[in-house]
C-alpha cells in the first residue's frame, strides 16, 4: 500500500511510519521536514501536498498541538490553539484527503488518553481529543467505502522528560507499541474505532 503519514517527524508519527515502512510504501510528511512539508492549518497547503503526492491507499495523521494551562488563566486565543492545530488540522486532512484516497482506503487520526482522563492544565487537550473521537465515530456514516479510526495513546516513555510532570502516576507506553496500533487500523477491517494504548 501507499501510505501517507503526516506528522512523521514527531515521536508518534515516526513510530507509525517506521512500523508501516517494513512492508508498505510510506510517504513521510512533516511541518518543516520529511519527504514533503505541509501546514495543516491551511487548505491550500493540504491541497498542494496532495497535488504532489497523488492518490494513496491510507492516510495517517499523527500531528497536533494543544494549549496546556489552567482554565481560569486561559483566553479564547489560547483555547483556539488546540482547535486549529489539532482538531481542525486533522479534520481538514480528512475533508480534503477523501478526494485522494483509493477505493477501500482508510484514515487513522491521533487522539490521546486525555480524551477521557482529565489532568491539571489539560482542559484544551481533553476537549480537542474528545472532539476528534466524536468526529471519527460520526464520519463513518458519511465516508462511503472508506474506513476511519483513531489511535489514542497514553504518555509515551520517550516523551516522559517533556510531558511526564503532567501525568503523575500514569503508566507510559513505548512509541513502537503505539506504532503497531496504526498498522492494526490500516490493515484491519474495523471502522469508527478508537484504539486505546493505555
Amino acid at each position: 500500500m501507499k501510505i501517507l503519514v503526516v506528522g512523521a517527524t514527531g515521536t508518534i508519527g515516526k513510530a507509525a511510519a517506521d512500523e508501516l515502512a517494513t512492508d508498505h510504501e510510506v510517504i513521510r510528511v512533516g511541518h518543516t521536514r520529511g519527504d514533503y512539508q505541509v501546514d495543516l492549518t491551511r487548505d491550500d497547503s493540504v491541497e498542494a501536498l496532495f497535488a504532489q503526492v497523488g492518490r494513496v491507499d491510507a492516510i495517517v495523521v499523527a500531528f497536533g498541538g494543544v494549549h496546556f494551562g489552567f482554565l481560569n488563566e486561559m483566553s479564547a486565543d489560547d483555547f483556539n490553539v488546540g482547535l486549529q492545530n489539532k482538531l481542525l488540522a486533522q479534520v481538514r486532512l480528512v475533508l480534503i484527503g477523501q478526494h485522494y484516497l483509493n477505493d477501500g482506503g482508510s484514515f487513522t487520526l491521533t487522539t490521546g488518553i486525555l480524551s477521557e482522563v482529565p489532568i491539571k492544565k489539560g482542559v484544551n487537550a481533553m476537549a480537542v481529543n474528545a472532539g476528534i473521537e466524536g468526529f471519527v465515530k460520526a464520519a463513518t456514516t458519511d465516508l462511503g467505502g472508506f474506513r476511519i479510526n483513531a489511535v489514542s495513546p497514553t504518555v509515551l516513555t520517550e516523551s516522559l522528560g517533556k510531558y511526564g510532570p503532567f501525568f503523575p502516576g500514569f503508566e507510559s507506553v513505548d512509541a513502537a507499541r503505539v506504532g503497531r496500533a496504526f498498522r492494526r487500523s490500516i490493515e484491519g477491517v474495523q471502522t469508527g474505532q478508537i484504539f486505546k494504548i493505555w
